[in-house]
């Protein structure tokens, strides 16, 4: 009898967890499309779009994944924000789907709702695909490489497909690619009975296949002198010891939430303890660790300018795959668990609150007097209303359309469609974030600009926030070298300053002639 009602008892709290979870990812999908549908597209955004427009085997900045989904988006639900970032939203929506029915196999159907359910409620799991950005593929890859593993070292030859396929994709999504591999070598080389693959031809074919992702960056780099490579492993990286790095794990445990970033490493630590006893354990500890650790040693060696927070996302999966097959071994205290999936939950709605707020002008002023002002969410169709307005001023001939940066290039191109070539002035900003190079090949740099279009009328635009104060002087007080006859024609000051555009009047120099900024004085920006 008491069998009986034990029985019964799980069975209610499976369906209590599989209804609880069903609702959640519906909500989650829900909650992204209206963000997705809503927000103006992040800088980085509109750029890959731009790539999108002009289709090649890999570009300077990545590899041609992004560009091809947002193209086949387009192609599929027209231009616009739904089309930029529908198949980001598919595939973000996929990943809870494939680590519950993982989770399931490895362990039971309510283990399964507690890892996926976990993915939904992390910040940035719940929130991956509403941006169209290389992450979204390469997470998906690094699941489907994590898929592939945990089958094959099962026996299940459908597991060499999975790996393969996915090793092929993480490369066709971004150079960080190369971080996925040291957990999976670590366990083929250091696990007994993951050893045994290497005599396995599905192994070799797995590689193999995987390798063909990879061809694409191989054959532009070679092309372009290894631009995309030198950039990556080069440019980006100051490769030497910096110590505020040491922080990485603080800050992971903010931007994961502390108590189920505490939860997910000792899950990790579990599996660790255990994997001489169970191959799927030391398949997640390796895929985990593996990524966990090589972040943090790169990080204190590499790029400290630029947003990192999202980098060791795949770890998370192989975590929340092992806290699954403890919540259905009974380990870990039960309250711990529902606290920190509490406390995700809230982190995840203040993510969204975020988005949202940066979708919504009223909102994103409230937040102008802060650090948190979602500065490249917004002004983007406010300055494209703006440009178009001169672009139709009544000028004899429409002038050429050039923004002083790579970023505010991209957004003003999204908002009109391609419909117009913008060019680029060849600022900093370009170079740090590895796009002059790409711009130098599409020729809309400004020796594009003055091979292509010498002497004709030009509407500059000038994003007069972009960059530190210290850069800004400079940068705007050389505007007048690079366009000659600069003259202002208006400006638009958004949410209480924080975003400042400016439009100018002026002509493309002719071969050999530079601008005179005496003669330009009080009429450049910063003059």
């Amino acid at each position: 009898m008491r069998r009986e009602v034990s029985v019964a008892s799980e069975t209610i709290s499976t369906r209590y967890a599989l209804t609880a979870f069903a609702l959640l990812w519906f909500a989650t999908q829900i909650i992204k499309v209206f963000l997705a549908a809503n927000l103006a597209p992040f800088g980085d955004e509109a750029f890959y779009w731009q790539e999108s427009r002009a289709l090649a085997w890999s570009y300077t900045d990545v590899p041609p994944a992004t560009a091809l989904l947002i193209r086949a988006g387009e192609e599929l639900f027209g231009h616009g924000l739904l089309g930029l970032r529908s198949l980001f939203l598919l595939l973000g929506a996929a990943i809870p789907l494939l680590l519950w029915r993982q989770a399931r196999a490895l362990a039971d159907t309510r283990a399964a709702c507690w890892s996926a359910g976990g993915w939904l409620l992390m910040p940035l799991g719940g929130s991956l695909g509403v941006m169209a950005l290389p992450d979204v593929p390469l997470t998906f890859a690094a699941l489907l490489m994590l898929i592939g593993l945990l089958r094959a070292v099962q026996s299940q030859a459908r597991g060499w497909l999975w790996l393969g396929g996915g090793l092929a994709l993480a490369w066709l999504s971004h150079y960080r690619a190369a971080m996925l591999l040291p957990g999976g070598l670590g366990l083929l080389l250091a696990t007994p009975a993951a050893r045994r693959l290497w005599r396995r031809p599905g192994l070799w074919l797995a590689l193999a296949g995987g390798l063909l992702g990879l061809l694409p960056l191989l054959l532009f780099n070679r092309s372009h002198q290894w631009s995309g490579l030198s950039f990556q492993l080069v440019e980006r990286h100051p490769w030497s010891f910096h110590a505020d790095a040491l922080v990485q794990p603080l800050e992971q445990a903010l931007v994961v939430t502390p108590l189920l970033y505490a939860l997910l490493l000792w899950a990790l630590w579990r599996s660790w303890r255990t994997r001489a006893a169970s191959t799927a354990a030391a398949v997640l500890a390796w895929a985990g660790f593996g990524v966990v650790i090589g972040y943090f040693v790169f990080g204190l060696f590499g790029d400290d300018l630029r947003f990192r927070l999202h980098w060791p996302l795949p770890a998370y999966l192989a975590a929340l795959l092992a806290l699954g097959s403890l919540v259905a071994q009974g380990q870990g205290a039960r309250r711990l668990r529902g606290a920190a999936y509490a406390l995700a939950a809230a982190g995840c709605v203040v993510t969204y609150a975020y988005l949202a707020a940066a979708a919504e002008p009223a909102l994103a002023q409230r937040l102008a007097a802060y650090k948190l002002f979602p500065y490249n969410f917004v002004g983007w169709d406010e300055a494209a209303a703006r440009t178009r307005h001169w672009l139709q001023s009544g000028a004899a001939a429409t002038p050429v359309l050039v923004a002083d940066n790579f970023l505010l290039g991209a957004e003003l191109d999204f908002q009109f469609d391609g419909a117009q070539v913008i060019y680029s002035l060849d600022s900093a900003r370009n170079v740090k974030h590895g796009r002059a190079p790409q711009l130098a090949l599409w020729a809309r740099d400004e020796r594009g600009l003055r091979e292509r279009e010498a002497g004709r009328a030009v509407l500059l635009v000038v994003e007069r926030t972009s960059g530190s104060e210290r850069e800004r002087a400079a940068w705007q007080q050389s505007l007048c070298r690079r366009i000659v006859d600069l003259q202002p024609l208006d400006e638009l000051v958004l949410f209480g300053g924080r975003k400042v555009f400016a439009w100018y009047r002026g002509r493309v120099p002719a071969t050999g002639e530079a601008g005179d900024c005496a003669a330009a004085e009080g009429a450049a920006p910063g003059g």
